[in-house]
């Protein structure tokens, strides 16, 4: 009898260990949500017949579209001219979704035309808050040599003062996060990324998961990398997840518009996702 009741206990032990355990791990991101899933078809199915009222109803007022060419339009000049999306139809299109809490990612992939849709819970339901197209090389870039010097803007300071520190947090992980990729240290870089990351980049031949950009940083280790300084930038916090967008324009070449999805774990900022999409109408430096 007294054997049984150890034994008892003993799996009660364990059992309540293994459930504290599990409920201290971080929650896996969310893939199904039937109301945001449907919202986004329903804004789909409003561009497709050219519905600019239909599609209207579920923008941001803070909502950006920023198509293959780097423009940039604000919700009402998306709704005055409802623009062409890159992948007209994603019945066939490589699609992926994924949700943070208040956020909802969605990313379409056919061929080289990439898209990411991100939707924010509001009051009224979900709305689309940023809708990012880049279209990806024909073949590799050409990696050329530059003079790694100091990096100041991003990894030091940043053309926007934090309203919160949720704010300042996140952007202290973006500015470590530009540091590492200065100096290609993939191995740090990696501590401020997700496991389910993702980079889709106009300046690039083809689309990245964290392994990917990892061994590509490890790769290019001795070409050297010119930091592309920030010259606008936008925040947007909704719990645990943050939509950093910004503006920038590197020593050579064109202008550059990326949105990057962040979210927290275990008190940790980590990059989700981002989308680099080069502004081709900007002036070229030499």
């Amino acid at each position: 009898m007294k054997r049984s009741f150890v034994c008892v206990l003993l799996v009660s032990a364990v059992s309540g260990g293994m459930a504290a355990a599990y409920a201290s791990r971080p929650r896996a991101a969310s893939t199904e949500d039937p109301v945001a899933l449907q919202a986004d078809r329903t804004f789909r199915q409003a561009l497709a017949s050219e519905d600019a009222a239909g599609a209207g109803r579920l923008l941001d007022a803070e909502f950006t579209w920023t198509d293959a060419a780097g423009k940039t339009w604000t919700r009402a000049q998306v709704l005055e001219n409802l623009p062409k999306p890159n992948i007209a139809d994603e019945a066939s299109a490589r699609v992926t979704h994924r949700g943070y809490g208040q956020v909802w990612m969605i990313q379409a992939h056919s061929g080289k035309e990439n898209v990411m849709r991100i939707w924010v819970k509001r009051k009224p339901g979900w709305r689309q808050l940023v809708y990012q197209e880049v279209t990806l090389l024909d073949a590799p870039p050409s990696v050329t040599p530059g003079k790694r010097g100091e990096c100041d803007n991003p990894c030091k300071s940043l053309p926007y003062e934090p309203k919160n520190q949720d704010e300042k947090d996140v952007l202290s992980s973006f500015m470590q996060l530009q540091t590492y990729t200065v100096s290609r240290d993939s191995a740090n870089w990696g501590k401020y990324v997700a496991e389910e990351f993702s980079a889709a980049n106009s300046n690039s031949n083809q689309a990245l998961d964290k392994k990917g950009r990892m061994a590509d940083l490890t790769r290019n280790k001795m070409a050297g990398y010119v930091p592309m300084p920030a010259v606008s930038m936008r925040v947007f916090t909704f719990g645990d997840t943050a939509v950093l967008a910004s503006d920038h324009h590197p020593p050579q070449g064109n202008a550059v518009h990326i949105t990057r999805l962040w979210t927290k774990r275990e008190g940790n900022w980590l990059e989700v996702a981002s989308y680099q999409t080069r502004i081709q109408d900007t002036p070229a430096n030499p």
